[in-house]
């Protein structure tokens, strides 16, 4: 199956939540989740009970959109995620968060977790010094993210960083995380905790759906 190219508004609108999908848009007085619009669908206005697959299944689909993955990409980080040691869900919401798209977009370089992945295969980044141009790579605690040094890469993570603060508010980088703005550099100093993870989710839910 390949990548989903429809309007991202519509996987919000199934969720019934905003999930940040357009980056700054998404703060706009026209997001139709904030208007109230129905979920899609010609039964969307209907409201009906989910069952226990239907809410596990939600909640997947939901973590899967925020992270702009296929379904075939996602279950290999669940199962890479079952073999560590520890709780599953947040094994595997550790792995998502350091996906070097992920990384990206929580230092501010892109509003979007699909901007995020574009400025990464689009070369605009080195991880330890080297370009990198995958966005699925795992980083490591130690590792440095860095906007080239090239006019064009400068230029647009600066315009990127001025959208993210409008967005954030001025609030700080996410605290496993070192940002250098004059540098347009980043660190990842620690694997995050559940609690400095953002996903409004129950990954619980996730694991009991892969675990039939």
């Amino acid at each position: 199956m390949g990548r989903y190219l429809g309007p991202v508004c519509r996987r919000c609108r199934r969720e019934g939540m905003q999930l940040f999908l357009k980056g700054a848009r998404c703060f706009m007085a026209k997001c139709p989740v904030q208007k109230g619009t129905n979920p899609p669908g010609m039964h969307g206005a209907r409201r009906r009970k989910l069952s226990d697959y239907g809410t596990q299944l939600r909640e997947k689909q939901r973590l899967r959109s925020m992270y702009g993955m296929q379904e075939e990409q996602f279950r290999v980080f669940f199962q890479k995620a079952r073999k560590k040691r520890g709780e599953t869900g947040v094994a595997l919401l550790q792995r998502l968060e350091l996906r070097l798209d992920t990384v990206v977009r929580r230092l501010g370089f892109a509003t979007s977790q699909r901007a995020a992945r574009q400025f990464v295969t689009h070369g605009h980044v080195t991880v330890n010094g080297r370009v990198v141009n995958i966005p699925s790579m795992q980083l490591r605690p130690g590792d440095v993210v860095q906007v080239r040094d090239r006019p064009s890469s400068r230029d647009l993570a600066k315009f990127q960083l001025e959208r993210a603060d409008e967005m954030s508010r001025g609030a700080p980088v996410s605290p496993w995380l070192k940002l250098d703005r004059e540098g347009l550099r980043g660190e990842v100093l620690a694997v995050p905790s559940r609690e400095e993870i953002a996903p409004v989710v129950n990954e619980q839910q996730v694991v009991e759906l892969y675990s039939k």
